[in-house]
């Protein structure tokens, strides 16, 4: 089965419709997304609704920390990340607000675990920004595979039965063979808001059949996705870092 994996959507409406329609060119048959599908972006109503449908029909969906923050005060965030959220909790309907709100924080399926952060603890947001943040959660996990987004940065980390570790930026459209006598944890990048100096969204496919994970990068409307978060009174950032990728 192949499976595409979506993170950090952030209600950028062009940028998931781009993904989904290439994930679908590709045969993709089972959709899960990583969390946070609020927060920056101009259409989380779209966003949500999307995930929603996916979810209705089989797919499945990770809370993250912009999601949780929708429901709780308590998200440490920068003053731009709170504007975005105080202004997406008020587009939200009640039913996208608790569906939401009731999104779990991991999900394990077969040798997979899906989480936004990390394993070792899901609801402390922890980024994965190193060899020894992956190793702390594969650690954390009997999962042979770790799927996680929230750093909006893709990486891909490896764990050996002697305990030696590797790391790598994968290369863009390149399968990589996950195998059996390794951990392996794979971070997406992000849909609606890279950070990795590519301005293209991002999102992996994985075949369950060939353990083959691929990491996709798609062009996509930066201009309207960024006209929209100006033309909603959203601060002028969130816009600017579009075209940029950080």
């Amino acid at each position: 089965m192949l499976l595409a994996l979506f993170s950090d959507i952030h209600g950028n409406r062009q940028a998931f419709a781009a993904c989904l329609e290439a994930a679908r060119s590709r045969g993709a048959e089972r959709f899960v997304c990583l969390g946070d599908i609020v927060g920056y972006g101009a259409d989380p109503e779209w966003s949500v609704e999307t995930v929603m449908e996916l979810v209705a029909n089989g797919g499945l969906a990770i809370r993250g920390n912009h999601d949780h923050a929708i429901g709780s005060n308590g998200e440490n965030m920068n003053a731009q990340a709170q504007a975005a959220i105080d202004w997406t909790r008020d587009r939200l309907s009640a039913a996208q607000r608790r569906f939401l709100a009731e999104l779990p924080m991991s999900i394990e399926d077969e040798d997979r675990l899906y989480v936004h952060s990390e394993a070792s603890g899901p609801a402390r947001w922890h980024y994965v920004q190193s060899t020894a943040d992956a190793a702390r959660s594969m650690i954390a996990t009997s999962a042979q595979v770790t799927f996680c987004g929230h750093i909006h940065r893709p990486a891909l980390y490896s764990l050996s039965a002697t305990a030696k570790m590797t790391s790598f930026i994968p290369t863009s459209n390149a399968p990589v063979q996950l195998l059996r006598g390794r951990q392996w944890l794979a971070v997406a990048g992000s849909v609606g808001q890279p950070r990795d100096g590519d301005a293209a969204a991002c999102f992996l496919t994985f075949e369950t059949r060939t353990r083959e994970v691929t990491y996709c990068r798609v062009p996509y409307d930066v201009e309207t996705a960024a006209r929209r978060i100006l033309a909603h009174g959203l601060p002028p950032w969130l816009a600017e870092r579009l075209s940029a990728g950080r």
